[in-house]
């Protein structure tokens, strides 16, 4: 077997294979918010926000929800407000929680045993200390602070009155416990990276974390055997105790976490903390149905059939078998196409929407755009004397060079897309260019290969009517 013949070999297998094992697999292509529905949630800044710090805002959003795996999710900046789209998604509360927070990240001390959520602030001997203020004992051997008369309240209701309460909540929403809590130590901007990870000596989960240079130290020295809380918002995430021989400001937590415990810990640790506030009450959470853009879908695929098989149709009429040439190289263009959306969605969490779909229809364009190339360059070298046979290098290399100009141009294009837009647009982008690379590649290991076996058919060449030659309108020469 020659050099082109196994290249075209091994390039239908490859394609058709991975094509049928995707099939056979339980992997589909995920699907974008307007395709297979989800949340979308709108953030509004607090009165008197600085809107130049909106974009620092949509940037450590996208950091944590793309840290938490959501498929594609879009963060942009529309006018004042930040809005979310999260495909998939369906728990409203829970995406809440991981974006809605504002993140005051702090690390306290633990003054006192935690009490349970429904724990009352008993009566006690107050002594007025100015109007409208009152020094209040919680129990014997804890810290007084001067704060409102709480009597008769509980944990859950002193959030939002006192600094030093803060209440824990567990993965279903539900309070358990809320802590007595001393002044901030540390907050979390010294925090500068972290990370999940499974100690196999310890058999558990952890996170490791990376504090900036010195800010870690004076904890381990001064709270030796002390539980320090990790603080977001409203929320103890973790009360761990600090143990000696900490030297440095790499700090493993560890402890009965699961994994997911374990990540999200690490999550809020490296992108808790936003600038600014947002006004809770202004919040809109939107479940998007996926009819419409389905619908949408439908009526773009039905569209794009009807204009491949009017091109398709006109390449057949124009060129002749090198039409059925184009007829197959649009079929595993696409069955490329399938198997590398599946795997991106599956491995890199790419997803497919409707921005996503009209870039692959237009590259429909600069595939056939190929073939036309080829064919037309075929034409010119043998309408100069040249044999069909004669003619396929050299009209080849001719082709090749105006199809990598004419590819560039579009992946370029795709590329700038990419890089200076947000939302629908760059996956307008992705999918063009991805399409244009796999243009490129086919273009080598399908088009010349195939084009160049079927020239050394004499009957093919000459068949009339429809033989290559035909298609090349040089039907008719004695030698072909």
């Amino acid at each position: 077997m020659g050099r082109k013949p196994l290249l075209l070999a091994t390039t239908l297998i490859l394609v058709i294979g991975t094509f049928v094992a995707t099939l056979l697999s339980d992997q589909r292509p995920k699907l974008g918010l307007d395709l297979q529905g989800g949340i979308s949630v709108r953030l509004f800044p607090a009165a008197g926000t600085d809107p130049a710090l909106l974009d620092t805002v949509r940037q450590i959003i996208e950091n944590r929800v793309n840290a938490l795996g959501v498929a594609e999710p879009e963060v942009s900046r529309q006018g004042d407000t930040i809005v979310v789209d999260l495909p998939g998604a369906k728990n409203r509360q829970q995406v809440l929680d991981n974006i809605g927070s504002t993140g005051e990240m702090t690390n306290r001390e633990v003054l006192g045993q935690p009490l349970p959520a429904d724990f009352k602030i008993p009566a006690t001997t107050t002594t007025t200390t100015k109007p409208g203020a009152t020094t209040t004992t919680l129990k014997p051997g804890t810290t007084t602070t001067t704060r409102p008369d709480l009597t008769g309240k509980s944990c859950k209701d002193l959030v939002d009155n006192v600094s030093v309460f803060w209440d824990q909540v567990d993965a279903k929403g539900k309070h358990r416990v809320c802590y007595q809590l001393g002044p901030n130590l540390l907050s979390g901007d010294q925090v500068k990276t972290a990370r999940a990870s499974y100690d196999s000596n310890q058999g558990g989960w952890g996170v490791d974390v990376t504090y900036k240079s010195g800010a870690f130290t004076n904890i381990a020295t001064n709270y030796v055997g002390k539980q320090v809380a990790i603080t977001l918002d409203n929320a103890v995430l973790s009360a761990p105790v600090i143990n000696k021989g900490i030297t440095s400001d790499n700090v493993r937590i560890s402890g009965s976490f699961s994994e997911a415990e374990a990540k999200r810990l690490a999550l809020a640790l490296r992108y808790g903390s936003l600038p600014v506030k947002f006004d809770q009450k202004q919040t809109t959470v939107e479940d998007v149905s996926p009819s419409l853009g389905k619908d949408q879908l439908k009526a773009g695929i039905a569209a794009g059939i009807i204009g491949l098989a009017l091109v398709a149709l006109y390449m057949l009429l124009f060129y002749r078998v090198l039409g059925l040439v184009v007829w197959l190289g649009l079929g595993l263009t696409g069955m490329v196409m399938f198997t590398l959306v599946t795997w991106l969605g599956t491995w890199q969490g790419v997803t497919l929407t409707l921005s996503g779909v009209t870039g692959i229809i237009v590259s429909v364009g600069v595939t056939v755009d190929s073939y036309v190339v080829f064919f037309e360059r075929l034409k010119d070298e043998v309408r100069s004397g040249k044999t069909v046979r004669s003619s396929i290098e050299t009209g080849w290399k001719k082709a090749w060079r105006t199809i990598v100009a004419a590819d560039a141009v579009s992946l370029i294009g795709a590329l700038v897309l990419y890089a200076l837009t947000i939302g629908s647009v760059k996956g307008f982008a992705y999918f063009l260019a991805l399409s244009t690379l796999v243009d490129l590649a086919l273009a080598v290991t399908f088009m010349h290969p195939l084009v160049f076996i079927l020239s050394r058919r004499s009957k093919l060449v000459a068949a009339k009517g429809i033989g290559i030659a035909a298609g090349l309108d040089v039907a008719g020469r004695t030698s072909v």
